[in-house]
């Protein structure tokens, strides 16, 4: 196989630190404008300055006591793989043409110099230009040099084929497949099935499983070919309410079934505008925490992205800094509001007794944390990054419950996508652990008007 010159864009590395250790047994390249340009980003306790100051660590250790850097130094292997080389800009490159229309002093250009000249001194070694920036990428392909976007961090190749927490059984399922009631199994009042077959083995805890005939069932344990299906909850009834709230179709009643689930930890849920993501979750916390008291408290946390230009600086504390970010939160109490006598002065009481028992907190302020007998709400989980993910997950601690919200479909975080989402990485992480469960909700029950512009707009 012949090895291939990588050169890394500045993006990637801020992106992911040990980028520099993923490419095999392949060269790595770095100029020395991306060095300048980590110098640059390396102050503030921002996650890019985080994963700058991680990358200058690695290469201070690869470089150490390295008299002669003209070869370039051996990369260690990677989680098993093979050894590749890294090479820096020790001299200048000659020999590139760039044409008169760009301007040769940006960052891109530099690079694009390098490609061209790279591969005219070694031209039996395809040279590929790495970088999270699509422009660049198309004024490479211009330029006829082969660029790509760095995909290693994508935790699936394809968005549809994310996990989705459900499964239709086919009309002709019990008929190829071994099926019986375990009546001596009754759990909470609901039946308990016995299922064997091969679709099975593509099976994972806590997954919703449907028919057409009416059959609503919850995977309460899955090895090999046979599966325990517990029937689920019917929500959608009105004496079944969790703090006033019914589900209004299949998705949400699975949604409230993991979100009501003592022995579920963890829960995500997908979906677009209007599904119902943080009223469901709401209700549930609320329902859990003021009439069956199993959690202290409900906090609400997000990210702090805007949809169009930033207002600035906020004053106040903590609490008072996320208020503006959580008009859901605010939109969803008035409809779990319970009507109370005495009119306003009444929900106004009510009002107070809620908000008590919900607290905001910024993300900005969770490393180092632990959350005990908490029911945790994340919104807006589709523009945290993988890294970001695991150092909020982790701050959970005994009888702490997690539930993660979000549209993939609507990330405004740069060089995050749909396939590289952290909340697209917990879900695929995650599906295995019998203590978690997912659902992507697919209705949208906010109103006729938004349901008809998510579908048309």
């Amino acid at each position: 196989m012949i090895q291939k010159i990588f050169i890394l864009d500045t993006n990637v590395l801020m992106h992911d630190p040990s980028a520099l250790f993923r490419f095999q047994e392949h060269t790595v390249y770095l100029s020395m404008i991306v060095l300048e340009e980590l110098d640059a980003a390396k102050k503030g306790m921002s996650e890019v300055a985080r994963n700058v100051r991680q990358v200058s660590r690695f290469l201070d250790e690869l470089i150490d006591e390295q008299h002669d850097l003209t070869q370039g130094v051996e990369l260690p292997s990677y989680e098993g793989g093979k050894a590749g080389r890294l090479l820096f800009e020790t001299h200048l490159l000659a020999g590139a043409v760039l044409p008169e229309s760009l301007p040769r002093r940006t960052s891109d250009n530099h690079l694009l110099s390098a490609a061209i000249s790279l591969q005219q001194q070694d031209p039996q070694r395809q040279v590929v230009l790495v970088s999270k920036d699509i422009n660049l990428r198309i004024k490479a392909h211009i330029l006829g040099i082969h660029a790509e976007d760095y995909t290693n961090d994508k935790v699936i190749d394809d968005v549809d084929l994310l996990y989705r927490g459900m499964v239709e059984l086919n009309a002709d399922f019990f008929k190829t497949n071994h099926t019986k009631k375990l009546e001596s199994r009754l759990l909470d009042g609901r039946g308990v099935y016995a299922i064997d077959g091969n679709q099975v083995e593509n099976w994972y805890p806590n997954q919703a499983v449907y028919d057409n005939d009416g059959l609503e069932g919850v995977v309460k344990k899955c090895t090999g070919h046979r599966a325990l299906v517990q029937e689920v909850k019917d929500f959608r009834l009105a004496k079944q309410n969790v703090w006033g709230i019914t589900a209004r179709n299949r998705e949400q009643n699975f949604a409230l079934n993991l979100l009501m689930d003592v022995d579920i930890d963890f829960v995500t849920l997908l979906g677009v505008a209007g599904t119902g993501k943080t009223l469901l979750a709401l209700a549930a916390g609320l329902a859990q925490t003021i009439d069956q008291q199993r959690y202290r408290e409900i906090i609400i946390t997000r990210v702090t992205i805007p949809v169009g230009e930033d207002i600035g600086f906020l004053p106040g504390t903590e609490e008072e800094k996320m208020t503006p970010w959580m008009g859901a939160l605010m939109d969803n109490l008035e409809v779990l509001m319970p009507d109370q006598e005495g009119g306003s002065w009444g929900r106004a009481v009510t009002s107070e007794m809620l908000q008590q028992r919900i607290k905001i907190r910024s993300l900005n302020f969770m490393r180092g944390r632990t959350f005990l007998n908490r029911y945790i709400i994340l919104d807006e989980a589709q523009n945290l990054t993988s890294k970001q993910m695991k150092t909020f997950v982790t701050r959970a601690g005994p009888g702490t419950k997690i539930v993660c919200l979000g549209n993939i479909a609507q990330i405004d975080t740069p060089y995050l996508t749909e396939t590289t989402s952290g909340l697209a990485y917990v879900v695929d992480r995650f599906k295995p652990w019998q203590y978690s469960g997912h659902i992507t909700l697919q209705r949208g029950e906010r109103s006729r008007l938004a349901d008809f512009a998510t579908q048309t707009l």
